[in-house]
């Protein structure tokens, strides 16, 4: 039987990470996700080895991404590939109808001044209602953004996650995105390796097992991943192990 954990880490293949519940904890409020100083810095190690081919694949917003990361610029898919910035810093956007989002938007700030505990986040392109201080208002979250998107965005589509259900344009998906990086340097070429833990990283499983390539599902639950690491705690762990060529590290360096 194959072993649950992916493959030690290679400085050929091409990286792609989702970040909440993957590199960060999930925390009670978007704005309150943080990235552990030394998982950073082990992402930049990995960076450089890899000839700058990682890469954030997220349903974060761009300016978010940022934030985390804390000023490294990493090449990002943000809002599930409406928005994305390559290796060069070139920034490509989904064009999408801010009319309807708008709509949308308000009939959503109505709902949640109803019911204490929701959150509403508008990343740009995209709405997102979090229920994560409101779960029992999970079912009244979806059934609302799905009645939304039929009354006022035909556009759209309803995209549901790990206690949020999200408005995004429609056609748009995490492997669509990881595949146009691979139509890029430094990524093309290279075995893609792509870690998440949501239901919306399954696109993205899906691409990378199509190109022969390790999908790693992060966290408990159903999954068509090849690979799986328990927790935030052993992607960095998973992260921490020698590239090829590379010293070990002993505990306490």
């Amino acid at each position: 039987m194959r072993p649950l954990v992916p493959p030690a880490p290679d400085p050929s293949w091409a990286y792609f990470f989702d970040i909440d519940g993957t590199l960060s904890e999930l925390a009670a409020t978007p704005g309150r996700a943080r990235l552990a100083p030394s998982l950073r810095d082990r992402l930049g190690a990995l960076r450089a080895r890899c000839g700058g081919a990682v890469a954030v694949v997220s349903g974060r917003a761009l300016r978010d991404i940022d934030v985390i990361f804390d000023g490294m610029l990493l090449p990002a898919a943000g809002q599930h590939g409406a928005e994305r910035r390559d290796a060069t810093g070139r920034i490509a956007q989904l064009p999408v109808e801010r009319g309807c989002l708008d709509d949308a938007h308000a009939a959503l700030t109505r709902l949640v001044a109803r019911h204490p505990g929701l959150l509403l986040e508008d990343k740009g392109h995209s709405l997102a209602l979090h229920y994560r201080a409101a779960p029992r208002a999970a079912g009244l979250a979806h059934r609302s953004m799905h009645a939304l998107q039929r009354r006022l965005c035909k556009g759209f589509q309803v995209q549901s996650g790990k206690r949020l259900v999200e408005l995004v344009p429609a056609g748009i998906d995490k492997g669509r995105a990881i595949r146009a990086f691979l139509q890029e340097p430094p990524f093309a070429g290279r075995l893609p390796v792509f870690l998440g833990d949501d239901v919306s990283d399954e696109p993205a499983f899906a691409a990378v097992d199509v190109l022969g390539g390790h999908s790693v599902k992060v966290g408990p639950g159903p999954s068509a991943a090849r690979w799986r690491l328990a927790s935030v705690t052993a992607v960095s762990e998973w992260l921490s192990r020698p590239l090829p060529g590379e010293p070990a590290t002993t505990e306490g360096e």
